[in-house]
This record gives C-alpha cells, sequence and structure tokens, in this order.
C-alpha cells in the first residue's frame, strides 16, 4: 500500500483515541515506548503507526518540536499554489513568445 493510502485507513476518531489512551496510561508502563507496544495491537496497528501518531500530536501541542500538521497543510498548500503559478507563467511565457513572433513575420504597413 502506498503512504497516502495507509494514511487513510484510520479515522481520526481512532488516531486520536489511540493517542489518548497512551498519553492517559503512559504512567502506567516504565516508557512511552512501552504503552504504545501494549496499545498498538489493540486498535489493530504496528507500534511504529502509533508512534507517528503519537509524535505528531506532540509537535501539534508544542510538547515537542516539529512542524504541526496545521503548518504541513499550509505549506503544501503553498508548494501546490506555487506549481500551479509556475505553469501559469510557463503558458504565458510561451504565448508572449508566439505572438512576438507571430508580430514580427507580419508584413510591415506603410
Amino acid at each position: 500500500m502506498t503512504k497516502s493510502k495507509m494514511a487513510n485507513r484510520y479515522s481520526p476518531e481512532v488516531r486520536a483515541r489511540a493517542v489518548r489512551m497512551v498519553f492517559e496510561h503512559q504512567g502506567s508502563y516504565e516508557t512511552q515506548a512501552g504503552a504504545i507496544a501494549a496499545i498498538a495491537p489493540k486498535i489493530g496497528c504496528i507500534p511504529q503507526t502509533l508512534s507517528g501518531w503519537v509524535k505528531q500530536a506532540e509537535k501539534d501541542s508544542g510538547m515537542r518540536d516539529g512542524v504541526t500538521t496545521e503548518e504541513r497543510d499550509r505549506i503544501k498548500t503553498l508548494e501546490r499554489e506555487i506549481r500551479e503559478l509556475r505553469q501559469a507563467n510557463e503558458i504565458l511565457r510561451k504565448a508572449s513568445a508566439y505572438f512576438a513572433q507571430a508580430e514580427l513575420d507580419r508584413p510591415l504597413k506603410r
């Protein structure tokens, strides 16, 4: 499966509940990784997946340095806009060159 398909395999509600379970129960384990390893099979994912969700939740809440989900979404939007603007500029550049050449090829009026 591709990463985007895997990302959509679990609903936001399931992710949020799993992350909440880790935060609520990590005190019962020696490490956060221990809590993750115990909780992941209960929701049907591997510990690495749950660990990624927990890390992202920590970034989103300011507990951990890194790009928040909101910032990542904004960056994606801006990158898409940049790509579209570059394509539009390329089209305009080619059209301008085409019409400039057509103007040069046109006979002069006297």
